[in-house]
C-alpha cells in the first residue's frame, strides 16, 4: 500500500483545503451523497406501491438501515485497512447491482421475507461517502497542514460536510417524490443505481482516494487496537448522534401524521424544509464560533435548544405553530450534528478514522430508520399527539449523551486535531 508523504511547505505558501482537495472532488463528493439519501425512500415508495403495504415498506426502510448497521462500520474499517478507492470501487458496482435487483424483486412474486432480504442488502452494501469523505478531508488535514491551522480548518470541514448531508437529506426525498410521479414508482431506485455507477466511481478514481493515514504501515496495519474503538469517550458520540437520527425520522414521520390529520400529508416536506434550511445555515456558521466556545459545551448548548423546541410539540396546535417549532428545532439539530462529527474526528483511533466516521455514518441511518418505523406504528396506533413524543425521546438521548460527554471530556486526546 502507497503512503502518501508531503514536506509541509513554506506558511506563505501553505494551501487552503479547497486547494487541496480540488473544486471537482466537494462536486463529486456532494453528489455521490445522493443515492444514499434516497434509497430509504425509494424503497418505501416501491414497496408501498407494488405491494399494497405501508407496514411492509415501513419494515423494508428499516430492513435498509440494519444492514448499514451491521456492515457499515466493517466497511469503513476495509477502506482503513486497502484503502477507500478499492472499497469504494466494489461498493459502487454491488449496489447498483442490489438496487436493480430489489427492483426486480419487488415486483416479481417473490415472498416478502426476500423483498426484506434485498433490502439488507441494499443496506449492506451503501457506499457511505459522507463518513468517507470526512475521512478523507481530516487525513489532509492532520497531514499536510501545520497544527495550528487544523482546529479551524476541521471545524469549518465537518461544519460543510453537515451542510451538505443536510442539504441532500432533504433534497434526496424530494427528488424520489418527483421521479416516481414523473415516471414510475421505481424510476428513484434505478435513478440512485446509475448515479451511484457514476458518481460514487468518480469519487473513488479522485485522486485524494490514493490518500492514505500514514498512521498505517506498509501492509495497511493500524498502530490501535481495535478495543480502542469501543472506548466509553467514541461510544457516547455514537449514542449522541444515534438520538440526532431518531429525530430525523420520528420528525419527519410525526409531522407527515400531523399534516395528514389536516388534510395535506404532501406539505410535510415543506415544513421539514424550514428546519432543514435553519439547520443546514447553522451548521456552516459553527465554524465562526470563538474557540472559548469548546465543542463539549457547543454539545449541551444546541442540544438543549433541540430539546427545548420537541417540548414545543406539546402545545402545536396548527402548521403556523409547527413551523416556530421547527425553526427552533433547525437551530439545535445542525451545530449538534457537526460538533459530534468534530468529536468523532478529534477522538478517532490511529489510523482508524474511517472506521470511526462510518461508525457515525451508521448511527443516524439506524435511528433515522428506527425513529421512522416506531413513530409510524405509534401513529397508526394510538395517534398524532403519541408520535409526536418520540422525537422528544430522542432530542432528551441526544442531550443525555451530551451531558455525559461533558464529564468525560476532561482530557484531549492526544492527537486530537480539535480541542473538546
Amino acid at each position: 500500500m502507497t503512503h502518501v508523504t508531503v514536506t509541509p511547505p513554506a506558511r506563505a505558501h501553505e494551501p487552503s483545503l479547497f486547494r487541496l482537495a480540488g473544486l471537482p472532488y466537494f462536486l463529486i463528493a456532494f453528489i455521490a451523497r445522493l443515492p444514499f439519501a434516497m434509497m430509504v425512500v425509494g424503497v418505501l415508495t416501491v414497496v408501498v406501491s407494488a405491494r399494497g403495504s405501508l407496514a411492509l415498506g415501513g419494515l423494508t426502510s428499516a430492513a435498509v438501515g440494519l444492514g448499514t448497521a451491521c456492515f457499515g462500520p466493517l466497511l469503513g474499517a476495509a477502506a482503513d485497512r486497502f484503502g477507500q478507492r478499492a472499497v469504494l470501487l466494489v461498493l459502487a458496482v454491488g449496489n447498483a447491482a442490489m438496487l436493480l435487483l430489489f427492483t426486480a424483486v419487488v415486483y416479481g412474486e417473490a415472498a416478502d421475507g426476500f423483498v426484506l432480504l434485498a433490502a439488507v442488502g441494499i443496506g449492506a452494501t451503501a457506499p457511505q461517502v459522507a463518513p468517507l469523505s470526512r475521512s478523507r478531508l481530516v487525513t489532509l488535514i492532520v497531514e499536510r497542514m501545520p497544527e495550528e491551522r487544523r482546529t479551524r480548518t476541521v471545524s469549518g470541514t465537518m461544519a460543510y460536510e453537515s451542510a451538505a448531508d443536510e442539504t441532500v437529506f432533504v433534497f434526496g426525498p424530494f427528488l424520489v417524490g418527483i421521479l416516481a410521479s414523473a415516471l414510475a414508482p421505481w424510476a428513484p431506485l434505478v435513478g440512485a443505481a446509475v448515479l451511484t455507477l457514476v458518481f460514487v466511481g468518480a469519487f473513488a478514481l479522485h485522486p485524494s482516494g490514493r490518500q492514505v493515514s500514514q498512521d498505517r504501515d506498509a501492509d495497511g496495519r493500524a498502530p490501535s487496537a481495535v478495543s480502542e474503538l469501543f472506548r466509553p469517550r467514541l461510544l457516547i458520540v455514537v449514542l449522541g448522534i444515534l438520538g440526532v437520527g431518531l429525530f430525523f425520522g420520528a420528525m419527519l414521520t410525526s409531522l407527515t401524521s400531523f399534516m395528514a390529520d389536516r388534510g395535506a400529508p404532501e406539505q410535510a416536506g415543506l415544513l421539514y424544509g424550514v428546519m432543514g434550511v435553519g439547520s443546514a445555515a447553522l451548521a456552516l456558521g459553527v465554524a465562526w464560533l470563538p474557540a472559548r466556545f469548546t465543542l463539549r459545551a457547543r454539545w449541551l448548548v444546541f442540544s438543549a435548544i433541540l430539546l427545548a423546541g420537541t417540548l414545543l410539540l406539546w402545545v402545536v396546535d396548527s402548521p403556523a405553530a409547527m413551523m416556530i417549532a421547527l425553526a427552533v428545532m433547525g437551530i439545535g439539530i445542525g451545530p449538534t450534528l457537526v460538533t459530534q462529527y468534530s468529536f468523532g474526528a478529534a477522538r478517532s483511533p490511529r489510523g482508524r478514522s474511517a472506521t470511526v466516521m462510518t461508525m457515525l455514518g451508521s448511527g443516524v441511518v439506524v435511528g433515522q430508520s428506527i425513529g421512522a418505523a416506531v413513530a409510524g406504528e405509534l401513529a397508526e396506533s394510538a395517534g398524532t399527539e403519541a408520535a409526536l413524543v418520540l422525537p422528544m425521546v430522542a432530542a432528551a438521548v441526544a442531550f443525555g449523551a451530551g451531558v455525559a460527554n461533558w464529564a468525560l471530556s476532561g482530557v484531549t486526546h492526544r492527537r486530537a486535531p480539535v480541542k473538546p
